[in-house]
């Protein structure tokens, strides 16, 4: 394709790439309710059982379960009731034969007790309890480490933390926890941008949307972001602005300046750096400029300007040059079947990625496809709820054709 030597398949691309990698991010110990969207920088392990004693996992009666032996609705066993225990208290005494205690879910069980029985299974008759089936050994009792034992991993290195992770890390009283720190520079190029603070353009401008694309993307990547401005379209200002800041940060990423027809002065510029691997545009659709880099271990992602070609390539490459320098793994994304509603064609031997949008009709879904060509087609990003990625051995679907879609948003009603 014109003004391109070669396009460098995707799954080809991505492993040159994370294979050269060897940089690390920094770690950093932090406030375990603060780890939320961080990626665990190592193991962690609970330091007690939870829970920490047997206790009830029903409301009734702490019994022995031997005492309960030939119990039936006929025949009862009747034991004395000679206490009553809630969660955060304690029974003082061991149980002795013929004795229960009353119990709360939750409050642990008492010395000599194996069995609960519930108030459904029982009555209580003044001073004593009438049981009307036998239990066996701790039944209803929640044991000891059932939960969790002490020195099992509750987290794992390279997990991204969330927010049930955050309650099982402080149950077990972890107060703080080491996570990876992932700093990420951004560097528009391109002499027709203009910030979004000097909007609307005057003519011949546009407003430097893509910047903000890719910083949420990063945001919700749990990474952080530090934009180093405009730079000309200027081979020695590109050049110093990514060595500065590739000595800095621990992903540097580009936009603009990589498209055909355009001058390439960022791969110009990235080239003289020397890099280990080099990749200058992918098979993709939209998205073939974008590129990516490794100089000295550290990658370097060189995106389009467009923002829906932008999008494409930091899911090639800045999603998995993160997740592969923190050992994680890409968290699954909902995917859906639906019917669609037109032809949709694509080149072969490119991997397309198609905005539709997914509708209910009848009980059935649709996909509407939105746009095939233009990286710069914005209504696309707010208009589809959907992708439909096309791999690269097939040259599209048909009308009716049932397919499989990435939702990116709820579905809507037709």
């Amino acid at each position: 394709m014109r003004g391109f030597k070669a396009l460098t398949p995707i799954a080809e691309a991505q492993k040159v790439v994370l294979s050269a990698l060897r940089h690390t991010p920094t770690v950093e110990r932090i406030p375990t309710p603060s780890a939320v969207g961080l990626y665990a920088a190592e193991d962690v392990a609970s330091p007690i059982d939870v829970p920490p004693f047997d206790r009830a996992a029903f409301d009734g009666y702490a019994v022995r379960s031997a005492d309960t032996l030939g119990a039936s609705r006929t025949n009862p066993i009747l034991l004395r009731i000679v206490g009553k225990v809630l969660p955060g208290g304690e029974y003082p005494s061991e149980l002795k034969p013929g004795e229960a205690v009353e119990i709360a879910t939750g409050a642990p069980l008492p010395k000599g007790a194996d069995a609960v029985v519930p108030y459904e299974e029982a009555a209580a008759r003044g001073e004593y309890v009438e049981v009307y089936k036998p239990v066996p050994v701790f039944y209803y009792v929640s044991r000891r480490g059932e939960d969790v034992a002490a020195g099992e991993v509750v987290v794992k290195k390279g997990r991204r933390i969330k927010p049930w992770d955050v309650g099982v890390l402080t149950s077990v009283g972890i107060r703080e926890v080491s996570v990876f720190k992932i700093s990420a520079a951004i560097i528009s190029t391109g002499n027709e941008l203009v910030e979004l603070e000097d909007a609307p353009p005057p003519p011949g401008k546009i407003v430097n949307s893509t910047r903000h694309v890719i910083f949420a993307l990063l945001r919700e990547l749990g990474a952080e972001s530090f934009y180093l401005g405009l730079v000309p379209d200027d081979e020695e200002a590109i050049y110093n602005a990514v060595r500065e800041a590739l000595a800095k940060f621990d992903i540097v990423i580009t936009t603009g300046g990589v498209s055909v027809g355009e001058p390439d002065y960022v791969i110009k510029a990235v080239s003289r750096l020397r890099p280990e691997v080099l990749v200058h545009g992918i098979a993709a659709r939209p998205g073939r400029p974008n590129s990516a880099a490794v100089v000295r271990g550290k990658p370097i992602v060189m995106l389009s300007g467009f923002p829906v070609a932008s999008i494409v390539g930091f899911e090639v490459f800045v999603k998995p040059i993160i997740l592969h320098m923190v050992g994680a793994k890409e968290e699954p994304a909902p995917v859906v079947r639906a019917v669609l509603t037109r032809r949709v064609t694509t080149p072969i031997n490119v991997r397309s990625f198609v905005r539709v949008r997914v509708f209910r009709k009848g009980g059935v879904l649709y996909a509407e496809p939105l746009a095939v060509t233009g990286s710069g087609v914005l209504s696309t990003l707010t208009r589809g709820n959907g992708l439909l990625v096309i791999p690269e051995n097939r040259e599209g679907y048909d009308e009716g054709d049932e397919v499989d879609v990435i939702l990116l948003a709820p579905v809507e009603d037709a």
